[in-house]
C-alpha cells in the first residue's frame, strides 16, 4: 500500500518539513527565553500580560518537538492515523501562534502607559532596595535619567537638584550630588522612550517570529493533508484489488 509517484514526493517533503518544524521549535524556545529574561530583568513591567507571550512561545516550542515525532513517523511509515494526529496538533499550534502574535502586538500599544506608571512608581519608592537596584540598572544600561527627564528626581534630595549616581556618565560616589542641570556630568534624557523602544523591539520580534513560523507550518499542514488523502486513496485501491481478487478466486 505504499504511496507512489507524486505522493512519494509529498511524503519526503513532509518528512523534510518536520525537520524544519524541529528547528522552528528550537527557535521559539530560544526566542521565548531571551524575551522572558529581558522582561524579567525589567522590574518596571508588572503587568502579567507582558510575560505571557514569551511563555506561550516556550511552551509551543516544546510541544513542537512532540508533534514533529508524529509527523516524521507518520510520513516515513505512511501511517494514516499518525499523519492525521500530526495535522490536528499542528492546526492547534498554528492557532496558538497566531493568537500569540496578536497578543504581542496588542501589548505593544499598552507599553507607554505601563512604562510611564512603572517608572514613576519606582522613582517614588527608590529607597526600597528592590526598586533602587532595578532603576539603577535601567539608568546605567540605557544611559538615561528619570522617567521623562532628570527633573523627575526633584524630590530625591532636600536640595531639589540632586540625582542618583546611576544618572552619571562616569559613575562615582556622590557624582549626582547637585548635578541635575549639569548635562556634561549626567544623562538628562528620560528612560521612558528608551525603555519603550527596547520592549517594543522584543514584542515585535515575538509577533514576527510567530507569524513566519505559522506560515511555514501551514505549508506543512497542506502536505500532511495531501499525504493523508494519498494514503487513504492507496488503501481504498488496495482494498478494491483484494475484493476483486477474492471474487476472481471464487
Amino acid at each position: 500500500m505504499a504511496v507512489e509517484g507524486g505522493m512519494k514526493c509529498v511524503k519526503f517533503l513532509l518528512f523534510f518539513f518536520n525537520f524544519i518544524f524541529w528547528l522552528c521549535g528550537l527557535a521559539l524556545i530560544v526566542l521565548g527565553v531571551l524575551v522572558q529574561v529581558a522582561l524579567h530583568n525589567t522590574p518596571v513591567i508588572k503587568d502579567a500580560a507582558g510575560s505571557a507571550a514569551p511563555l506561550v512561545l516556550i511552551i509551543i516550542g516544546v510541544v513542537i518537538f512532540f508533534i514533529a515525532f508524529f509527523g516524521c513517523c507518520g510520513a516515513w511509515k505512511e501511517n494514516y492515523c499518525m499523519v492525521t494526529m500530526f495535522a490536528i496538533l499542528l492546526s492547534i499550534i498554528i492557532i496558538a501562534e497566531i493568537a500569540t502574535a496578536i497578543a504581542a502586538y496588542v501589548f505593544r500599544d499598552k507599553l507607554t502607559g505601563l512604562v510611564d506608571d512603572g517608572l514613576k512608581d519606582m522613582i517614588e519608592n527608590y529607597n526600597t532596595t528592590e526598586y533602587k537596584k532595578g532603576l539603577d540598572q535601567i539608568q546605567q544600561e540605557l544611559k538615561c535619567c528619570g522617567a521623562a527627564n532628570a527633573t523627575d528626581w526633584v524630590k530625591y534630595q532636600p536640595d531639589g537638584i540632586s540625582v542618583p549616581d546611576s544618572c552619571c556618565k562616569n559613575i562615582s560616589v556622590d557624582c549626582g550630588l547637585k548635578a541635575m542641570k549639569d548635562s556634561n556630568k549626567i544623562y538628562t534624557n528620560g528612560c521612558q522612550s528608551a525603555l519603550e523602544n527596547l520592549l517594543k523591539a522584543n514584542t515585535l520580534w515575538i509577533a514576527v517570529a510567530a507569524l513566519v513560523i505559522a506560515f511555514i507550518e501551514i505549508l506543512g499542514l497542506v502536505f500532511a493533508c495531501t499525504l493523508m488523502r494519498g494514503i487513504r486513496s492507496g488503501y481504498e485501491m488496495w482494498k478494491g484489488d483484494q475484493v476483486e481478487k477474492h471474487r476472481t478466486d471464487l
